[in-house]
């Protein structure tokens, strides 16, 4: 039976296109023939995953951006991720461990917030 294998990307609208993508290309390291492209093969560790999450709308979690979706960016390692971008100049929102992952936020520069997550732990098994 046929199945969806994983995320294929995220699209959305910004003022100028040509900016955003040197700007993730610039302060991320992110760039394809498309737009910014990751490659699993890239990937190690235990079961590496995507997700798609729901809140409802008085969550906070994508504040202080006024946009309707965040996106997530897996890191290797987040300590020195944050360094990075630090020296770039971009501003850290906040960090936090939450046990299966580390986490750390920041906003583009169209206002989207973006999330890195360092994968601790394998997902739980039923999903």
């Amino acid at each position: 039976m046929a199945k969806v294998t994983g995320l294929g990307g995220v699209f959305h609208m910004v003022k100028d296109p040509a900016a955003t993508r040197k700007w993730y290309k610039e302060y991320l390291g992110l760039d394809g023939e498309y737009g910014p492209m990751l490659s699993w093969s890239e990937e190690t560790g235990d079961q590496p995953y995507s997700l798609i999450s729901h809140f409802t709308p008085d969550s906070d979690y994508l504040a202080p951006s006024e946009a309707k979706f965040m996106i997530n960016l897996r890191v290797d390692d987040l300590d020195s991720y944050v360094e990075q971008l630090k020296a770039k100049g971009i501003e850290i929102l906040g960090q936090v461990d939450e046990g299966y992952g580390r986490f750390a936020w920041i906003l583009d520069c169209d206002g989207i917030k973006l999330e890195f997550w360092q994968q601790m732990e394998a997902p739980e098994a039923g999903g």
